[in-house]
């Protein structure tokens, strides 16, 4: 049962964080966006591995750390920078 609500936690975060880059809600420039992908995948993986599944594994285990850049690289602030400080507090998507 535990694994069960780890999975489907895992799931709605790395679809949510889809779903949100989708509408517009967060941009690549968000760092919410690659947590929720790191912590989502991160849970998959760790589950496929417990139940040895090797090749879910293997897609889980690079999609989290496919999202560590996203993580730890600088954010961009100033004129050229996407985001929060454009269109005068927009938050509509472009």
């Amino acid at each position: 049962m535990l694994h069960q609500l780890i999975g489907i936690l895992g799931a709605l975060l790395v679809l949510g964080a889809y779903l949100a880059l989708q509408r517009g809600w967060l941009t690549l420039e968000h760092r919410v966006y690659y947590a929720m992908n790191f912590v989502g995948a991160g849970l998959l993986t760790w589950i496929a591995a417990t139940e040895r599944q090797v090749g879910l594994t293997l897609v889980e285990g690079a999609w989290a750390a496919l999202s560590v850049p996203g993580l730890i690289r600088p954010q961009r602030r100033g004129p050229g920078a996407k985001g929060h400080g454009e269109g005068g507090g927009s938050m509509e998507p472009r």
